[in-house]
């Protein structure tokens, strides 16, 4: 039976606070190491009491793990690790009942060297459609204007197959082959899967990886016309069937790049800011707004249905493959001093250990995230101010299992330690004895509470969500400020990129005789004049002001 999707607005995605969860790294109800839907189902009162209104869970399926899940064996299955079908249909349906969204993978750009089309495909006749469900060659020398992306792992984007006899095609990990989406049949395919999910009452959809879908000679193989077409197809599909549905690409690309992906709002409703993440790093440590200004002023408009989808940090590396090379260098001397920090072009780090735990720098990035045009997404354990673990490999370090309490395996699970996914982060600094969920719970001042409380602001303000961003220019460039207008709000945010304090002249004379008044504590300052609005700010301080009518123009109208 076909269910329909959990919101009534059509989109519910432009006001959504989206969370990133592994389900094996949330929390383990059968004490096999693992986590798993029914410790997910026990942990959706946290995640109500957090404020996120959507959950986007990263691959779940039966695979071979040899990519954390993102070499998929079977789409239409659950990884037995992490349940069964009933447990997730009764976590689907748990989260609908608190008015939360689900967004689950739809990697189809590639799939497991063990799923059973690539099985069929190795053994089947070259030219058939069994064998044409990838794509394959006689030589490793086609497509050579493609860039490897997994620099440290991957020497080609071929790797030859004994058994067919012939060279087949990846953009990343050699044992996940691409797809060939110049046959019709796997198109035919991936909507069958993406109407199975969505059949289920799934709400959201990521598409992973979908730059690369198309090859063509003689290009670099990305951000294709024929890519457009295929998703337009899916788009196509999702519309005519599914109401208040929404699909999240991800495409790290250039904004110029990306903005092709929206279509004319007939191909994805979200898109990650890929670009903009890394320059809010490089601004604060540079005390310097540049960096984000010129990327937002390089961000093309979209279509009014789609939307931004922003984040800080993931499930993968801080990616610096949307900066220059003077820029990459210098992230790599700022951000990552031990090599054993980065992987790939990027660089494989938490939040937190980023910031060198320092809350207000913390906070300020989370203020931007929280204010910027588009919607956001929290990694999960970023708000209680989680670690890493560089001595894990690949990106693991950054997927241990989240910490709950004090206790043993840091309430994650009841196994000995030796049976969990993931050894749990235990260094002095972020470690489950210093940083956890318990201890954070009751403590006003805490890292949970403030997110808890600036999330609640959030959604308060329709503003953020769909309204417009305007930057100001004041004279010091250690300060970025930006007004956010529209649904009959107008929101001014000011922060504080420098570690020491700073003065800062705004030019608001557009709303002279309007009052700020400071969101957080509800406070009231000066009424704006004909003058620059002055404000000092201490270190990596900020502001969300509404501005407001004054009583004097109140009583005069």
């Amino acid at each position: 039976m076909k269910k329909s999707g959990s919101a009534r607005d059509p989109l519910w995605y432009k006001d959504a606070v989206i969370y990133e969860i592994h389900v094996k790294a949330f929390f383990d109800a059968n004490n096999d190491g693992i986590g798993d839907f029914p410790g997910l189902l026990q942990k959706l009162d946290y995640l109500e009491a957090l404020g996120v209104t959507c959950l986007w869970l990263l691959p779940f399926f039966p695979s071979p793990l040899r990519d954390d899940g993102y070499d998929i064996s079977d789409y239409l299955s659950i990884h037995p690790s992490y349940g069964t079908m009933e447990d997730f249909k009764t976590f689907l349906n748990a989260a609908h009942g608190r008015g939360m969204q689900v967004m689950v993978e739809l990697v189809v750009n590639h799939t497991s060297d063990q799923h059973p089309w690539f099985q069929a495909a190795r053994t089947a006749a070259p030219g058939s459609k069994e064998r044409d469900f990838y794509v394959w060659s006689d030589t490793d020398r086609k497509y050579e204007g493609a860039r490897i992306i997994f620099t440290d792992t991957e020497k080609s984007n071929w790797t030859w197959d004994p058994i067919a006899k012939a060279y087949y095609w990846h953009r990343f990990f050699s044992h996940q082959p691409d797809l060939n989406y110049d046959n019709p049949a796997v198109l035919e395919e991936v909507l069958k899967i993406m109407r199975y999910w969505l059949d289920m009452g799934v709400d959201g959809l990521r598409l992973d990886a979908i730059p690369y879908l198309v090859e063509r000679e003689g290009t670099n193989c990305e951000n294709l016309p024929d890519t457009h077409v295929v998703l337009k197809n899916i788009r196509a599909a999702m519309d005519e069937n599914y109401e208040g549905r929404m699909i999240l690409a991800e495409a790290n690309q250039w904004p110029s790049d990306v903005r092709p992906y929206f279509g004319d709002g007939d191909e994805c409703h979200l898109a990650f800011h890929f670009p903009l993440m890394p320059r809010m790093f490089m601004a604060l440590r540079l005390e310097d707004r540049q960096p984000i200004v010129d990327i937002m002023r390089h961000t093309p408009e979209i279509p009014e249905n789609c939307q931004w989808g922003l984040f800080l940090r993931n499930h993968d590396e801080l990616t610096l493959e949307m900066v220059n090379e003077e820029e990459r260098d210098y992230m790599y001397l700022a951000y990552s001093s031990d090599p054993r920090m980065r992987i790939n072009v990027g660089i494989r780090r938490r939040l937190a250990p980023l910031m060198e735990n320092n809350s207000r720098r913390i906070e300020l990035l989370n203020s931007l995230l929280l204010s910027f045009p588009g919607t956001p997404i929290i990694y999960y354990g970023d708000e209680i101010g989680m670690g890493d673990n560089i001595h894990l490999g690949d990106r693991n370090g950054v997927r241990t299992p989240m910490q709950w309490s004090g206790d043993r395996n840091a309430g994650f699970s009841r196994a000995a330690p030796e049976m969990l996914y993931s050894p749990v982060i235990s260094d002095p600094v972020y470690g489950y004895g210093a940083v956890n969920v318990e201890s954070q719970d009751g403590e006003a001042s805490s890292p949970l509470n403030w997110m808890r409380n600036m999330v609640a602001l959030r959604k308060l303000f329709r503003v953020f969500g769909r309204g417009v961003m305007e930057f100001l220019d004041p004279g010091n460039r250690k300060i970025l400020a930006y007004l956010r207008r529209g649904e009959g709000e107008t929101v001014l945010c000011v922060a504080n990129l420098s570690r020491f304090a700073q003065p800062v002249e705004l030019n608001l004379q557009a709303y002279q005789g309007m009052r700020p008044v400071e969101m957080l504590g509800y406070v009231e300052f000066p009424v704006i004049g004909s003058q620059p609005y002055s404000l000092s700010l201490g270190p990596y301080g900020f502001f969300w002001f509404e501005l407001q009518k004054a009583r004097e123009q109140i009583e005069a109208q």
